[in-house]
C-alpha cells in the first residue's frame, strides 16, 4: 500500500470526524478510502449506463430499454465485478 498526503479544509475534516463514530469508522483513513471506493463505483456505473444508452440508440427501434433498465443492468455488472450480493 502506498502512502499519500493530502490537505483538507478544517470544516471538511470536522465533518468527517463528526461522522466517524456515527458510521462505525475507526479512522479518518478508513472513512476516506470508503468514500473514494464509493466515488469510483459511482463513476463506473455512470460510464456503463452511458455505454448502454449509446447501445440502445444504435438499435434504432429494434429494442427498447429505459434508463431505469440500463441502470439496473449497470448495477448488476458492477456487483458481479466486486462480488457483491444484491438483495
Amino acid at each position: 500500500m502506498e502512502t499519500i498526503s493530502l490537505k483538507m479544509e478544517p470544516e471538511l475534516l470536522k465533518n468527517i470526524d463528526n461522522n466517524l463514530k456515527k458510521n462505525n469508522y475507526s479512522t479518518r483513513t478508513e472513512f476516506i478510502r470508503e468514500a473514494i471506493r464509493n466515488k469510483l463505483t459511482e463513476l463506473e456505473k455512470e460510464e456503463v449506463i452511458k455505454k448502454l444508452i449509446a447501445f440502445k440508440g444504435s438499435l434504432k427501434g429494434k429494442a427498447r430499454m429505459s434508463e431505469e433498465e440500463a441502470s439496473n443492468i449497470a448495477i448488476r455488472k458492477i456487483a458481479k465485478k466486486f462480488n457483491l450480493r444484491l438483495d
